[in-house]
């Protein structure tokens, strides 16, 4: 996704229930890691890098959309 000039690299999550943690919960490091990997991969293709962020889409089990912009660092 692009907003502005920033190229935005979005995790949607959505969870049914609570009992692991919310949809935010199921963004662990290890998920974060291969995330921030794959946004590398990408931009390696890229002649000129724009500037970049991680937001999530989470969508909880009563379908309440939340959208984090810059969930995560890289």
């Amino acid at each position: 996704m692009q907003e502005g000039e920033t190229l935005v690299f979005v995790e949607v999550r959505k969870r049914s229930n609570f009992q692991f943690g919310g949809a935010a919960a199921s963004i662990d490091h290890r998920k974060q890691a291969k995330l921030i990997a794959t946004a590398q991969l990408y931009l390696g293709t890229l002649k000129a890098i724009p500037p970049c962020r991680f937001d999530a889409l989470l969508i909880d089990g009563n379908e309440q959309i939340e959208w984090l912009k810059n969930a995560f660092a890289a």
